[in-house]
């Protein structure tokens, strides 16, 4: 199932561990039990044994992915019901609120990044059909293995590969309904692989979605401005071809994802102060529907036996584009192109990534055990925002180019592996002269450079105690940038140049975790806790009249408790539950006490989830799980400037089921989503202070889904 997760600094928690380990009768073998599952990832640059990482780490396979993708299509409600330590899933193409451990997680597919730090708009968690998902894994905590951004944590996406020799073709086929018109889901794949002397993978896939109803019959409300995979058409071409050559192995992918809005539906406007709730009703918004735009191109190479050690080397480009849902704003206002308020524009970020990332590995340099892992990363991030109805430049574009040499020693003695590392990473953000807005002023912002070089550390330990007991203790250094984009296109004040108006210095957050770990014939588990602070964090204050967000730069510090475990009583039951508890902390102001609870954008509740799987035939199963989350009320009466702080969640539960059974015509599905039919109202649209009448949205009533998949 998953690894364990744990990180404080000294405290009880430690020492009760510590207890606890000393009294373990098994703590005197010297070798690895042969019961812990040899799970190989590769999110930390090298393919790895699960249980010699020294961190927090979950690997969720294809078979979990295809379960919870019956109960929803949608790979953030995979994550949040199977990764602990990510937020509830928004139900929207906006992410906003979907946060590991009160920070940013950095997406990446197949190892090439999806996240977009210098103007982040929140979408990039659409980029690929789940059918082509073979398994995700996530890192917890902060990390510096894969670059900028992982302040929280690292989730990587990857790819099926063609396993077995031949060729063979797989027809899915998927529906989902609510009982109601124009709620359908319609999801039809086609995937070809091919391995011979070269092996080949070409998925087409395309996903219609309808608009759905709450637990009480009304219909769900529509996220017109940010965005809303309700009411939407989704198409995937994805191609990877690969060929070994001896030792080496060279592989091209290639990724055209597209989804966007169908244009069919509009929002009606609810009441917070009387309980309304948003929702929606046949007719046409205005402007164009907002859409995700994203292609990723990828060539790998690969040398088994280079120098003595394994050589990876990746060139990588990924155009992004997000276009936001059209509206009379204030901030789009000019009233040289229209009358004030009647003004209809629409935001559209884009950003393209290229990059290189070079690594080798080298096992047993100078001495048995001792691995030597060292690269180098290379990336140019181009990103802007611009109004796409009036062609007007709301965020210039962001120059950021970065390099970063890195290295890392790992010595393995019997049961226990050290592992310490360093990245430098220096990099550089230009911007042209450019004109902010009108609603800004019409300011005239002189261009400049601004750039930073940081160190990035990491050391840990993991000691396999025997029994099928291990334990684990770390060290991460990950860092990340501001939303400068946010920064620079609320400039109003005249005579600014772009060198003195942002702060480029990085987000850096410190992790320490402390973590156990027991994996055997009757299941498995594993626990942390963990301490993230980051003298110079991140936090956005939206302005409670406008709207408007603008970036604070002030001190965060995050504890937290996370658990997850499986239990098999007999052979064919899985018994399973994870719970994870989140505290995280900043400051009104810099330089002011840590006495601000981190909010819903940051922060989710606690969460705790429990399953029950029952394998009923040799290709039968069905799986029933419950998600629980927990109130909350944070930041009583507390108003920083503009920006109202008080949030309120009334927690709720959820149930889900899915069954699949496979016969010689195919294997068939079935998942219901909320079974008891819940009447309630999503974590975010609850807690987010800055929610309006627009975005108070109930989640999902009861949906049933059924599948149908053909290989042959």
């Amino acid at each position: 199932m998953s690894r364990p997760l744990l990180r404080p600094r000294p405290g009880p928690v430690p020492v009760a561990l510590a207890t606890l380990l000393a009294a373990l009768p098994a703590a005197a073998q010297t070798a690895a039990d042969p019961t812990l599952e040899r799970v190989v990832v590769t999110a930390t640059r090298s393919s790895k044994a699960i249980e010699k990482i020294p961190g927090a780490l979950t690997v969720i396979t294809a078979q979990e992915i295809e379960t919870q993708t019956l109960i929803a299509e949608d790979l953030s409600a995979v994550l949040s019901v199977l990764a602990p330590s990510y937020a509830p899933s928004r139900q929207k193409l906006t992410s906003f609120g979907e946060s590991m451990r009160g920070r940013t997680a950095l997406l990446l597919f197949d190892g090439v990044p999806q996240s977009n730090p210098l103007r982040n708009g929140a979408r990039e968690g659409y980029f690929a059909d789940p059918s082509l998902i073979e398994r995700i894994e996530v890192i917890s905590g902060a990390s510096a293995a894969q670059g900028l951004g992982a302040t929280g944590g690292i989730i990587n996406f990857i790819s099926r590969t063609p396993r077995e020799p031949g060729t063979r073709q797989r027809v899915e086929l998927k529906y989902g309904t609510q009982g109601h018109s124009g709620d359908a889901l319609w999801k039809a794949g086609y995937t070809l692989e091919h391995k011979s002397d070269f092996d080949a993978l070409l998925h087409i896939g395309t996903t219609l979605r309808g608009v759905g109803v709450d637990g009480h019959g009304s219909r769900l409300g529509l996220e017109a401005v940010q965005g809303d995979t309700q009411d939407s058409r989704a198409g995937d071409i994805f191609l990877k071809l690969g060929r070994d050559f001896g030792p080496q192995r060279l592989q091209l992918s290639v990724n055209k994802f597209r989804l966007e809005g169908e244009g069919d539906w509009k929002p009606v406007p609810g009441n917070r102060l009387t309980g309304v709730l948003t929702g929606a009703t046949p007719g046409t918004p205005p402007g164009h529907p907002p859409r995700n735009d994203v292609r990723t191109v990828s060539l790998d190479w690969s040398h088994s036996d280079l120098a003595g050690g394994q050589a990876r080397a990746q060139v990588y480009k990924q155009d992004f584009s997000a276009l936001y849902g059209a509206s009379a704003a204030t901030t789009f206002q000019d009233v040289r192109i229209a009358p004030q308020g009647q003004l209809i524009d629409q935001s559209e970020v884009v950003a393209d990534k290229a990059g290189v990332k070079l690594s080798w590995v080298r096992p047993d340099l100078f001495v048995t055990g001792l691995e030597l892992t060292t690269g180098l990363d290379w990336l140019k991030d181009t990103s802007q925002q611009r109004l796409a109805l009036t062609g007007r430049s709301w965020v210039p574009p962001l120059k950021f180019t970065s390099t970063a040499p890195f290295a890392q020693l790992e010595y393995e003695v019997g049961p226990v592996t050290i592992r310490g590392g360093a990245r430098r990473e220096s990099a550089n953000l230009k911007v042209d002269s450019y004109q902010t807005l009108a609603f800004y002023k019409n300011t005239a912002v002189q261009g400049g450079e601004r750039s930073f070089s940081q160190w990035v550390k990491s050391l840990g330990a993991v000691w396999r105690l025997g029994g099928g007991w291990s334990t684990f203790v770390s060290y991460n250094e990950g860092f990340g940038v501001p939303d400068v984009g946010l920064v620079l296109r609320a400039v109003s004040t005249a005579n600014q140049s772009v060198d003195k108006l942002i702060s480029l210095e990085p987000v850096v957050t410190d992790n320490r975790e402390i973590g156990l770990a027991w994996r055997g014939r009757l299941g498995s588990f594993s626990a942390s806790a963990y301490d993230s602070r980051s003298d110079l964090g991140s936090q956005i204050r939206v302005d409670a009249a406008t709207g408007v967000g603008s970036v604070l730069r002030v001190p965060v510090h995050v504890k937290g408790l996370e658990f997850s475990g499986e239990f098999k009583p007999l052979p064919d039951w899985t018994l399973s539950a994870s719970y994870a508890r989140t505290r995280g902390k900043t400051a009104a102001q810099p330089d002011a006490p840590l006495d601000v609870d981190l909010g819903a954008r940051s922060q989710g509740p606690d969460k705790l989830v429990l399953a029950a799987a029952w394998q009923f035939a040799a290709k039968g199963s069905v799986r029933l799980q419950a998600t629980r989350l927990a109130s909350r009320d944070i930041n009583v009466g507390r108003v920083v400037g503009t920006s109202r702080l008080e949030e309120h969640f009334k927690g709720y539960t959820l149930a889900d089921l899915a069954a699949t059974y496979g016969t010689a015509w195919g294997d068939f599905g079935v998942g219901i989503e909320n079974l008891f039919d819940r009447q309630y109202v999503g974590y975010y649209a609850q807690a987010n202070p800055a929610g309006t009448n627009d975005d108070h949205f109930a989640g999902r009533g009861r949906t049933l889904t059924v599948s149908w998949r053909r290989s042959f």
